[in-house]
């Protein structure tokens, strides 16, 4: 027999999380389900952001800020740096702690919060039920009112880099490097890449990034991305702009990159390279084929409009429906969306977009 609630979450990440402790604090029994352990088993919540996204990648940066300043401007304030070196073992240590600490803390905001927590991977079937399938295999129901969908996203492979998780990575193999490459490739000069660039580079790897569009940060203001190109060739990031990648090979001297630029095809070897050229939304399973909800060959789910809806009752709260993948946009949707939940006729069914 299935589990009853109100409102089922399948995600805890800031969406996800978010959307749970409030949807618990308007007195809706609330429940949800994420798919994240750590090596020892243990249920690690957070989502991307927490676990393999913005913190750690901050913590990363953070670390090679500091390490880059007493390299270059501590001895101009009198402190003297003879001997200065980099433990990485140790700085992906600091890291791991600093995500072990803020995962603590969103299970400690749901525990407090009332929300019920289930670690497995859901998926949603006809009928408003939610089949979770745990690490052992179990599998389990749960019935709600309400499904909340924000399962996250996943890094985009391509078919030209394929990964061995060694030697080509994506951004979540390029967090967890134990040694400082002496060159690094990256696909991909959007924001993910180069923020992965800009750590590496500060610990001492020569760091290229291949950029298939012809213009840096496209979709930036230009004279913002004009600027930040000059602070990232400043940093030492060589940036070959109109540089589409065709293929790869690893060899025993690295992995050498094929691509195409104006001047016909280039090779680049590196000793690692790090695929950073987006993501997508992680819905891959996630959707019974008789549950009612249409997902694009994108992995996007199709809904409507939220205007026209915003009065009536919500049975799907699908978030992923494209945009940009960003911590701060979608912690204030998982904050916004419950508190229409209250007031709506719970009979009434509708997909609700969150754009």
């Amino acid at each position: 027999m299935s589990k009853q609630f109100e409102v089922a979450v399948v995600g805890a990440g800031p969406a996800g999380y978010h959307a749970a402790i409030r949807a618990a604090q308007l007195g809706l029994k609330t429940v949800c389900i994420d798919r994240w352990v750590n090596a020892s088993g243990q249920a690690v919540l957070g989502g991307t952001c927490l676990n393999v996204g913005c913190i750690p990648s901050k913590a990363l940066l953070d670390t090679s800020h500091k390490f880059s300043q007493a390299q270059s401007e501590f001895e101009d304030l009198g402190i003297m740096t003879q001997g200065l070196a980099l433990d990485v073992a140790q700085m992906q240590r600091h890291k791991d702690l600093i995500v072990q600490n803020l995962t603590k803390g969103v299970a400690g905001l749901l525990k407090s919060n009332g929300v019920e927590v289930v670690t497995g991977t859901a998926t949603l079937q006809a009928g408003k039920i939610l089949k979770v399938t745990d690490a052992a295999g179990e599998v389990s129901t749960i019935a709600a009112a309400h499904i909340i969908l924000a399962p996250g996203s996943n890094p985009v492979d391509i078919p030209a880099c394929v990964r061995d998780d060694e030697m080509i990575v994506d951004s979540t193999g390029a967090l967890a490097f134990n040694a400082v490459p002496k060159t690094l490739g990256v696909i991909g000069a959007g924001v993910i890449g180069l923020e992965l660039g800009s750590v590496w580079s500060r610990l001492g790897a020569k760091v290229v990034l291949l950029e298939a569009m012809p213009s840096f940060l496209p979709t930036a203001d230009e004279q913002i991305s004009k600027e930040a190109l000059k602070l990232y060739k400043k940093q030492g990031l060589e940036i070959r702009l109109g540089a589409k990648v065709t293929g790869s090979k690893i060899k025993k001297s690295g992995v050498e990159v094929i691509y195409e630029d104006g001047d016909g095809t280039q090779k680049l070897t590196v000793d690692r390279l790090i695929v950073a050229v987006g993501r997508r939304a992680e819905t891959k399973g996630l959707i019974a084929l008789d549950a009612g909800v249409v997902v694009d060959d994108r992995g996007l789910i199709e809904v409507k409009r939220f205007v026209k809806r915003l009065v009536r009752a919500s049975t799907r709260l699908a978030m992923p429906f494209g945009g940009q993948c960003l911590r701060t946009r979608e912690w204030k949707r998982g904050l916004w969306l419950p508190s229409g939940l209250r007031a709506v006729n719970h009979k009434s069914i509708m997909k609700w977009c969150l754009g």
